[in-house]
């Protein structure tokens, strides 16, 4: 569904479902409820502003009756933010992608306290382009390739090598060297099955279930005090990697969630996570040609070699 709002300093629109039906008289009323958490009259100013629209553009009033319209479209105001001091690096740049090395602790999108400070609002207001859009996503707190759709005509093409695993994905990780650490046992395949439950900020293993989870692991370096480890994925979970070695007792250096979630607490920029996108390899569904891109970044806990 088309936004009837363009993209503005690089952040598009933020679309809102509203119940056709329901206990507010107005759709003013339903969104005070919805965002219970802001001031109400801040919000109803927004639409003597005529910053809450509708489908074709229209700007909504605070009359206006729920039922109306099923969806509206406004800006979202711009967090406080603090700033991330890292800067991305861009790779590859050609008609129809755009691949970047993205420091620890930039988000791929917006969202929560990030908004210009997210990879995907920087590009498009460095590059002048509102239409680029992620074609998968890292972490927050990993770094390392990250790719790009320039055009919407080709993005299909893109997503779908991710959808159907025809992407060779490659990471690195440092991990605390744990006692009896046993090398022979690698390289290895671990399997588990993984879910997200909404609200939780964690995803849970489940062990009764059939895998849906799989990660080639294997070790490149260690020393007396960490593991330095090449892992290969095969499916895309979320946070696959991070419980997939916390599960083998090699929980990854500064990991605030795996194995133990601990309390939140302000970004530390000394100690990232030690979890790095490492190399992208496919063939390019526009050309066929094969593209291997390859991080410039590493880890600063690794091993000295």
């Amino acid at each position: 569904m088309p936004s009837p709002l363009p993209v503005r300093d690089g952040v598009g629109a933020t679309r809102l479902h509203v119940p056709l039906t329901g206990d507010w008289p107005t759709i003013a009323d339903y969104m005070v409820e919805r965002f219970f958490h802001l001031d109400p009259e801040r919000l109803l100013v927004r639409f003597d502003r005529g910053e809450i629209v509708a489908r074709d553009g229209r700007p909504l009033r605070r009359e206006t009756p729920l039922g109306a319209e099923e969806f509206v479209w406004y800006y979202r105001e711009p967090p406080v933010e603090k700033e991330i001091p890292f800067t991305e690096e861009i790779l590859h740049e050609d008609d129809h992608l755009v691949v970047i090395d993205k420091p620890h602790f930039l988000p791929t999108t917006p969202g929560g306290k990030y908004l210009q400070n997210s990879a995907l609002v920087r590009l498009r207001n460095r590059l002048g382009n509102p239409e680029l859009t992620p074609i998968h996503r890292l972490d927050r707190a990993t770094a390392g390739l990250l790719m790009f759709s320039v055009r919407p005509a080709t993005r299909g093409a893109y997503q779908l090598l991710f959808e159907d695993r025809r992407v060779e994905k490659v990471y690195e990780a440092v991990s605390a060297r744990p006692a009896g650490w046993n090398p022979s046992r690698f390289p290895l395949v671990y399997r588990t099955h993984i879910e997200k439950h909404r609200g939780e900020v964690r995803v849970q293993v489940d062990d009764t279930r059939e895998p849906n989870s799989e990660t080639l692991i294997d070790v490149i370096d260690a020393d007396d005090r960490v593991v330095h480890t090449l892992l290969r994925p095969h499916s895309g979970k979320m946070h696959q990697l991070r419980v997939h070695l916390a599960a083998l007792g090699l929980g990854i250096l500064h990991d605030g969630f795996y194995p133990e979630l601990l309390p939140e607490q302000p970004d530390d920029f000394s100690r990232p996570l030690q979890l790095l996108a490492r190399e992208l390899r496919f063939l390019d569904p526009l050309t066929g040609e094969e593209r291997v891109f390859t991080t410039r970044r590493s880890l600063q806990d690794a091993p000295a070699r």
